[in-house]
């Protein structure tokens, strides 16, 4: 199987790159793309280099599958090149999540949606996935009703440029562009994206939106405040949910324990809940601090970890991908 990593040589890209290797995806060829200013740039696939080349090229090459993370208008202009040379794009910008002739697929939840006919294929947001992978099993146990969600998340969601700013300031640097409009090592930033009419963010927007039709229900209500804070490892979110049904807060967490994908890490006695650090470079969502919300009926507590880098890009990319290969869709 012919893969193109389009966007290769950002942080998604590489990590898109690390992810294949690591889960032994049935290469035949690797072919790394990026505009005009990184052609010709070496990355490394399972130990080997290999040249990035450009959009163009990378058509004339017809890879099976080309899995996209190199910003909205890039994705706008070239998918649709892609998709009318018969090349399947996974993409993993915002261009075409909500496009209702789109798929938005976290393989656990609808990949099963999925058909050959679909050559351009959505990945969620980073911050989305997490917490729907979690949301699913409960959902299909008590309907959920409505979903109260704080992100605390990394840095690395903007890109290398923050990271860069992220260090520079902890350094006591000035020779590195600042990408966010303050200080963000000590400080927390409640601004990801850009604001809307509504007061709300482009990110709280895209949770709310994204995870209605990610579940396939519009009926679920999500409200969300997205924040930035200094850290590399992933991001974190204090999600409250409301269910239609009453539960039982150790069959909850048993349910978790036991889904595929999820990590239950819920013993606060010893000090054991999820957090960023421990989840960096892992492919698994994090789920603790779970408790029963006292001041309503049917409503529980919980903290969602997971690294935004893998499972809230590269790794759902590559797991779409894997779907498609399996079920011969590609």
């Amino acid at each position: 199987m012919k893969v193109a990593v389009v966007g290769a040589t950002g942080l998604v890209g590489g990590e898109i790159l690390k992810v294949l290797a690591e889960r032994n995806f049935p290469v035949t060829e690797i072919i790394p793309v990026a505009s005009e200013r990184s052609v010709g740039k070496q990355v490394e696939f399972k130990g080997k280099q290999y040249t990035v080349v450009g959009f163009d090229d990378a058509i004339k090459m017809q890879p099976n599958v080309a899995i996209f993370s190199a910003g909205g208008s890039t994705s706008l202009e070239l998918a649709p090149k892609f998709a009318a040379a018969g090349i399947t794009v996974v993409d993993n910008s915002s261009a075409w999540r909500m496009d209702p002739t789109k798929k938005l697929v976290v393989p656990e939840i609808n990949a099963f949606t999925l058909t050959s006919e679909d050559k351009i294929i959505a990945n969620p947001n980073c911050s989305t996935i997490q917490m729907v992978v979690v949301m699913n099993p409960l959902h299909k146990k008590y309907k959920i009703k409505r979903v109260v969600v704080s992100t605390y998340q990394s840095v690395t969601g903007t890109g290398k440029a923050a990271v860069d700013q992220l260090f520079a300031e902890r350094e006591g640097r000035t020779d590195v562009p600042a990408v966010y409009p303050h200080k963000i090592d000590l400080n927390v930033l409640p601004h990801i994206d850009v604001f809307l009419d509504n007061g709300y963010t482009k990110e709280e927007m895209k949770m709310v939106n994204e995870t209605k039709k990610i579940m396939l229900d519009d009926s679920i209500a999500v409200t969300a405040t997205t924040v930035r804070i200094p850290t590399i490892g992933g991001h974190s979110e204090a999600v409250n949910i409301e269910f239609e049904n009453d539960f039982d807060v150790e069959e909850v967490k048993n349910i978790l324990a036991n889904e595929e994908g999820i990590i239950l890490q819920d013993d606060p006695k010893n000090f054991v809940y999820p957090m960023p650090i421990n989840a960096h470079g892992k492919d698994e969502v994090f789920v603790g601090r779970i408790r029963r919300d006292e001041t309503q009926p049917n409503t529980i507590n919980m903290w969602i970890v997971a690294d935004n880098l893998r499972k809230g890009a590269a790794t759902n990319a590559v797991q779409i991908v894997e779907y498609l290969a399996k079920n011969n869709l590609i």
